[in-house]
């Protein structure tokens, strides 16, 4: 069986994944940059480009790294504009748990509104210090302490929901709801 290993995510502002790429011109492999911004029209320049994408080591991460800095020029990572523009659009819903565990590994990576989200989320349930989480998303810790509120918020209301919503035959007496420990009262 044949797997194939996702790449890990690039750190913010690593551009040596560019070194890999099937696009970079060297002494024995020239490449004409123009190649990669083709007109809509231009069905052979975009063949050919989309061909040296397809042999691409780096694709994947050429397309994340077009797609994280809203960059909507020419081909990247195997796409043209008119293709990547529905992901675009879509990138702040991502949700990769990789990426997740990565930055709660310590890594510093581009991350999605839902990837930070999930962050806290896991940080909160894992107790890491207010501190910690601030480092991990570059935010205050002040501010990591209202996402950590926000978050104990979401979980109690979601408890509460879910209690609502469950006949009252299964309700159990001794549901606890999430503490509120030394997070503060102000959101």
């Amino acid at each position: 069986m044949h797997h194939t290993k996702t790449p890990r995510p690039r750190t913010l502002g690593d551009h040596t994944w560019r070194d890999r790429a099937a696009c970079r011109s060297t002494t024995h492999h020239q490449v004409d940059p123009e190649l990669f911004f083709p007109e809509p029209d231009e069905v052979d320049r975009i063949a050919a480009a989309k061909a040296l994408c397809a042999q691409c080591p780096v694709r994947s991460t050429c397309l994340d790294a077009a797609l994280e800095n809203g960059d909507r020029d020419g081909i990247r990572g195997g796409m043209t504009e008119e293709e990547r523009e529905l992901l675009h659009g879509r990138l702040e819903h991502r949700l990769n748990y990789a990426r997740v565990n990565e930055v709660l590994a310590g890594r510093d990576i581009h991350l999605t509104k839902a990837e930070r989200r999930a962050v806290v989320r896991a940080a909160y349930q894992a107790d890491i210090p207010a501190e910690r989480l601030a480092r991990m998303l570059k935010v205050t810790e002040e501010h990591a302490g209202k996402l950590y509120r926000r978050t104990c918020r979401e979980i109690r209301n979601r408890a509460v929901d879910q209690q609502n919503n469950t006949p009252q035959a299964l309700k159990s007496p001794t549901a606890k709801l999430p503490a509120r420990d030394d997070l503060g009262t102000a959101a």
